[in-house]
């Protein structure tokens, strides 16, 4: 009879996920015309192979050993709109909002439902630098946008990416040429803002070349109480000697669910350093792609997550060393209260001719309550023989020596345990390279810990009808 009850609870589920891909394969069909007269014929090619790999992927399960601790079928079975036409992208952002990092000076792009917000859709800078609008880039510079466009995020193994590829139509482009340096960080605000639920499919490009050497912040932000679901797919490129510090911050509300997948193709001696801070997201996937393929490529990655509530935060990583004399590092860390639950899933792939490298894997986590729960699994796939790899896990609690040691010389107990928080997250606070960003981070941090929500001090955001 157990078995019986089994095999039924399964067809159930069979049948949701089944209706689940169908909702999206018919959101496709239905507005296929549109989405092709909003594109290039280049784009168009790629998207209908991408619809092709969705039919067959469909949206992940949790039988789906990569997503084993992530379910997204609630999330994706939901009602949203679509903003599918471009006739939607008439925000005035700059009105609405805006993020005033102290002394942080940095050019500022939006994007809201899907679509690129600022008024110039293509800024040119004297050094060679090119940004805007992927789909307005996609048009005006097609040799530099086909070159890499779907080159490093590969659709025919993810149902997310498929998905993206299929419907996303903008998003931001960066360009910087070989030797330049980019004068100020570039920072790109994605902001989710509706009286409506909303699904949007966000698609980025940023393109270093050899020698050059770029700050890039990505922020997230909600300011609308509504049920959004962002699906975002970001291809970078990192020529030889090239450097690029990328930093990640994801400030959503308990309705929102935020997967974001992010490619990172390495040459030979590259240098890529990436900060992810988690604040505040009902779910939160975050997806992790590095192809160390040159040699002397190194890349740093490091994330921190805070969840309460029922807050779900997975970060999956994934770093393929292709080719030898390549360093990695990774480092997550996860504090969680109340019914909270976080997922790392972390795999190093050390391939046959990848010889000499060193990659390190970690991941570290603070349970607050008796309730939340976290997964760990990290993973080292190792070909060659002659390397330095590691790899390790921790979940506990807050260090009670530490405490009593606080404790004892007169430090109350909520500054205590604030105290050891905030050490425990400084660790990946101090990796992030921009100073003001720094600083910054550093006051939600605190902020978060203490239990406080929403915006960050110094945004500033005007009431939407």
């Amino acid at each position: 009879m157990e078995w019986g009850w089994g095999e039924a609870l399964k067809n159930n589920q069979m049948k949701d996920i089944k209706d689940i891909n169908q909702k999206y394969i018919d959101l496709y069909t239905k507005n296929k015309d549109i989405l092709h007269s909003n594109s290039s014929e280049f784009v168009n090619q790629i998207r209908e192979k991408a619809f092709g790999a969705f039919q067959t992927l469909g949206i992940p399960t949790k039988s789906n050993e990569e997503y084993k601790y992530t379910d997204l079928s609630n999330t994706f079975s939901k009602d949203y709109t679509n903003y599918l036409n471009k006739k939607c992208e008439n925000l005035n952002i700059e009105s609405i909002f805006k993020c005033d990092v102290i002394n942080l000076d940095a050019d500022v792009f939006y994007l809201s439902k899907g679509w690129y917000q600022n008024t110039e859709k293509i800024k040119t800078y004297n050094n060679g630098v090119i940004i805007g609008s992927l789909k307005a880039v996609s048009e005006k510079y097609p040799d530099i946008f086909n070159k890499h466009y779907s080159k490093y995020a590969d659709c025919t193994k993810d149902g997310l990416v498929a998905l993206n590829t299929s419907l996303a139509q903008d998003g931001l482009f960066i360009y910087v040429p070989k030797n330049v340096k980019a004068e100020k960080p570039i920072q790109l605000i994605n902001l989710l803002l509706d009286n409506n639920d909303e699904f949007s499919n966000v698609r980025n490009l940023f393109i270093i070349e050899d020698n050059a050497k770029v700050d890039i912040i990505f922020c997230n932000d909600s300011l609308t109480e509504n049920t959004f679901l962002t699906n975002s797919v970001t291809e970078i490129f990192v020529g030889e000697n090239a450097h690029l510090n990328y930093h990640k911050v994801q400030n959503d509300h308990n309705k929102s669910s935020n997967i974001s997948s992010t490619f990172i193709h390495q040459s030979a001696n590259s240098n890529v350093e990436s900060v992810t801070i988690s604040l505040i997201g009902g779910l939160i996937r975050n997806n992790l792609t590095v192809v160390l393929d040159g040699k002397g490529a190194n890349n740093n990655t490091y994330g921190i997550s805070l969840a309460d509530k029922k807050q779900h935060m997975d970060n999956y990583s994934f770093i393929h060393h292709k080719e030898a004399h390549c360093d990695s590092a990774q480092l997550f860390k996860n504090i969680l209260d109340d019914s909270a639950t976080g997922a790392f899933n972390g795999k190093v792939l050390v391939d046959r001719n990848a010889q000499k490298t060193n990659a390190l894997q970690s991941n570290k986590n603070i349970l607050l309550a008796n309730n939340a729960k976290m997964n760990t699994k990290p993973q080292l796939i190792i070909y060659a023989d002659d390397v330095k790899c590691s790899h390790g896990a921790t979940v506990g609690q807050l260090d009670e020596s530490a405490m009593f040691y606080m404790r004892a010389r007169g430090i109350g107990k909520k500054e205590a345990k604030m105290l050891l928080m905030y050490a425990f997250a400084f660790e990946i606070i101090g990796k992030i390279k921009v100073e003001e960003l720094r600083n910054n981070i550093e006051d939600l941090v605190i902020r978060r810990l203490n239990g406080e929500l929403g915006l960050c001090k110094n945004c500033s955001q005007r009431v939407i009808n």
